[in-house]
C-alpha cells in the first residue's frame, strides 16, 4: 500500500507538473530558398519593366509572381514561404528607406505654394473618395486604404510603404496594385490627347499629371509626351506629392496601434505604448534618407543607382507578395475595388483641373 501510495503521488506530481517551455519551432530550410526564387523573379521583371517601362518591373513582380505560383504548384511548399516572407517585409521596408535618398525637401518649395493648394486638395479627395465610395461599393478594410493611398499619393510605391505599416493580406495587395496599373496605362493613354484637347499649357499639364497620375513612371511617360517644360515640371511634382507619405503613413501607423492596443487590452492607450510599435523604424529611416539628401549628402551621382536598387527591392517584395497569394482570395472580391479605383481615378483629374481653374494656375 505504501508503495502503491507513493507511486500514485508521483504520477500525480507529474502529471500536474507545467509543461516544459517549448523551444521556437524554425524553419527548416531557413528563408534563402523562397527569398532566391523571389529575387530571381524579381530579375526577370525587371527586365520586362526596362522593355516597358510603362508596366514598370514592381508590377511585372507581383504578376509574374502569381503566375509561376499557378504554374508551378511546388513553389507554395513550407520549403519557400520563409523567404516569401522575409521578401513581402523586411526587403520592402528596405526599399522605402532606399527610395527616401531619392527625395528632397527643397523640392517642395521648389514647386511653389501656388500648386500647394491642388496637390493637397487633389490628395483629400482620393483619400476621402476612398472612405465614401469605398461604403458606398462594400470595398472596406486595407483593400480600401490600398488603393485611396495609391492614387493620391505615388502608385506603387505607396503602397508599398502603406503595406509595410498595415501588414494586408497578399489578395488585397494585388488588388490594389492592378487597380492602379491598370488606370496608369488608361493615363498615359488617355491624358496627352486630352491635355491638348483643353489647350493646357505644358506647366498646367505638369501640374494635372503630376497630381492625377498614379505611378512616378506614367506620370513621366505623359508629361514628357506633351512637350515643352511639361515633363521636368510634372515630375517634380510628383516628387514632391511622394512626401506626403510620411505624415499619412504616421497616421496609419498610429491608427493602427491604437486599435491592436484596445484589441489586447480594452483599457489600454496608445500613449501607454512603445514609441518603436507606433512609428516603424523604416519610416524614420526614409525621412533621414530623405534629409540627408535634402542637405546634400548623398551625392547625385549616386541618386541613378540608389533608385535603381530601391526599385528592384520594391520589384522582389512584390514578386515575394505574388508567390504567396491564393487565387481564389482575388476571385472573391470581384470587380468592386477596379470600379472604385476608376471612380477614384476620375474624381481626382477633374479636381486637379479644377482646383488649378480656381486658384489661377490652370
Amino acid at each position: 500500500m505504501y508503495v502503491h501510495f507513493e507511486t500514485e503521488a508521483r504520477v500525480t506530481t507529474i502529471r500536474n507538473a507545467p509543461a516544459a517551455p517549448q523551444a521556437p519551432v524554425r524553419p527548416r530550410h531557413g528563408v534563402a530558398p523562397g527569398l532566391l526564387v523571389a529575387v530571381a523573379v524579381a530579375a526577370v521583371a525587371t527586365g520586362l519593366g526596362t522593355l516597358v517601362p510603362i508596366v514598370g518591373g514592381p508590377v511585372f513582380g507581383i504578376l509574374l509572381g502569381g503566375l509561376a505560383a499557378a504554374v508551378v504548384p511546388g513553389l507554395r511548399g513550407q520549403r519557400w514561404t520563409p523567404g516569401y516572407a522575409v521578401a513581402a517585409k523586411p526587403v520592402l521596408q528596405a526599399s522605402i528607406v532606399v527610395l527616401g535618398t531619392g527625395l528632397s525637401l527643397r523640392q517642395v518649395l521648389d514647386v511653389g505654394g501656388g500648386s500647394l493648394p491642388v496637390m493637397l486638395g487633389t490628395l483629400a479627395v482620393a483619400l476621402g473618395g476612398a472612405w465614401l465610395l469605398g461604403r458606398w461599393l462594400g470595398v472596406r478594410g486595407d483593400t480600401q486604404t490600398l488603393i485611396g493611398v495609391g492614387t493620391g499619393i505615388c502608385g506603387a510605391s505607396a503602397i508599398a510603404a502603406t503595406t509595410a505599416v498595415l501588414k494586408p493580406k497578399q489578395a488585397d495587395v494585388a488588388y490594389a496594385l492592378g487597380t492602379i496599373f491598370a488606370f496608369n496605362i488608361a493615363a498615359v493613354l488617355l491624358f496627352p490627347p486630352l491635355g491638348h484637347l483643353l489647350g493646357l499649357d505644358p506647366h498646367a499639364f505638369g501640374l494635372w499629371a503630376g497630381t492625377a497620375i498614379n505611378d512616378t513612371s506614367s506620370v513621366v511617360a505623359a508629361s514628357f509626351a506633351y512637350g515643352g517644360d511639361a515633363g521636368s515640371y510634372g515630375l517634380v511634382v510628383k516628387l514632391t506629392r511622394t512626401l506626403t507619405l510620411i505624415p499619412i503613413v504616421i497616421v496609419l501607423a498610429v491608427l493602427k496601434a491604437r486599435r491592436e492596443a484596445r484589441q489586447a487590452d480594452p483599457g489600454a492607450t496608445v500613449a501607454a505604448m512603445p514609441w518603436r510599435k507606433i512609428v516603424p523604424l523604416f519610416l524614420l529611416g526614409f525621412v533621414a534618407a530623405a534629409g540627408l539628401n535634402s542637405l546634400g549628402v548623398v551625392p547625385g551621382s549616386w541618386h541613378p543607382a540608389l533608385t535603381v536598387l530601391g526599385t528592384f527591392l520594391i520589384t522582389t517584395a512584390l514578386a515575394g507578395i505574388g508567390l504567396s497569394l491564393r487565387q481564389g482570395d482575388l476571385r472573391r472580391a470581384g470587380t468592386r475595388p477596379l470600379l472604385l479605383g476608376g471612380l477614384l481615378w476620375i474624381a481626382v483629374a477633374t479636381t486637379s483641373l479644377g482646383l488649378q481653374s480656381i486658384t489661377g494656375t490652370l
